[in-house]
């Protein structure tokens, strides 16, 4: 790591202006340092979110979803993720699934009805 830039938790604030100033495409290697700095348990699903935005917002979905698939519930983004994957996936071309997901995590905030919510969305049919 560059001594420059410090810790990696100071890795982190190069990619938030970038992305705060709508300059998605400097953040996107800076995210990647960062986390490959070796940020802690809690900041790291912050900045795989982060960098999948801005892979997204950049045109590159494929590779959002790809980031975003490996991101895990916690306490610090929730379920976020699920979030920015489904509208990855949607831009991608892939409603259904884009679909599928955002249901999915609704379904865990629904007291009386997510086993319903979650057996539609598993029966969801490819869009053609």
């Amino acid at each position: 790591m560059n001594s420059l830039m410090g810790t990696p938790r100071l890795c982190m604030n190069g990619p938030f202006v970038h992305d705060f100033l709508g300059s998605e495409t400097e953040a996107i290697p800076l995210y990647r340092l960062a986390l490959d700095a070796g940020l802690d348990d809690r900041r790291r699903p912050q900045a795989l979110i982060q960098l999948a935005s801005s892979l997204h917002n950049v045109g590159e979905f494929e590779a959002a979803i790809e980031v975003l698939e490996d991101v895990e519930e916690n306490d610090v983004t929730g379920d976020a993720h699920r979030a920015f994957l489904a509208l990855a996936l949607f831009d991608a071309g892939q409603p259904d699934q884009a679909l599928r997901v955002a249901l999915e995590a609704l379904a865990t905030t629904l007291p009386h009805y997510r086993r319903a919510v979650i057996g539609n969305a598993a029966e969801l049919l490819p869009s053609r």
